[in-house]
């Protein structure tokens, strides 16, 4: 049984799973988040692996997407997990964030529902960062044994 570790960025696994054998499990140990695209891609390839994913620090931003891509039951978190959420934004080529409503409608739609409640107790999707830990997280998903 063969482990894949995600460090930094998610980014750097997306080769491996593209050419590896499917590994036990995907670990994610510290992702900021980034560019969507990439990151639907991979969780794409992770959901077509079988393989769990767990979720063992900062998982932020574009790395939530994983709830909505990976199959629940394949998810679990450990003590240190953390995930952050805002509402979609995009980057102009001068590096200016505008806020993308429909864009922030559709991942907030598309994540598990009792993550979306959540967020909605908690105001929705806005320009700052909600952090689901501790106990909240693990009364939506389980401990990784």
């Amino acid at each position: 049984m063969r482990r894949v570790t995600v460090l930094k960025a998610l980014l750097l696994v997306a080769p491996l799973l593209a050419s590896a054998p499917a590994a036990a499990e995907i670990r994610i140990i510290q992702s900021p988040g980034g560019q969507v695209g990439p990151f639907l891609d991979l969780f794409e390839k992770v959901r077509e692996s079988g393989e769990r994913v767990v979720i063992d620090g900062p998982c932020l931003s574009a790395c939530t997407l994983v709830l909505s891509i990976v199959p629940g039951e394949r998810i679990c978190v450990t003590k240190r997990a953390v995930l952050g959420f805002h509402a979609a934004r995009s980057v102009d080529w001068r590096g200016r964030f505008s806020a993308e409503p429909e864009a922030s409608e559709a991942v907030l739609e598309a994540y598990p529902g009792p993550v979306r409640d959540w967020i909605s107790r908690r105001g929705g999707l806005t320009s700052r960062l909600l952090v689901l830990k501790g106990r909240d997280l693990a009364a939506i998903y389980p401990r990784c044994r």
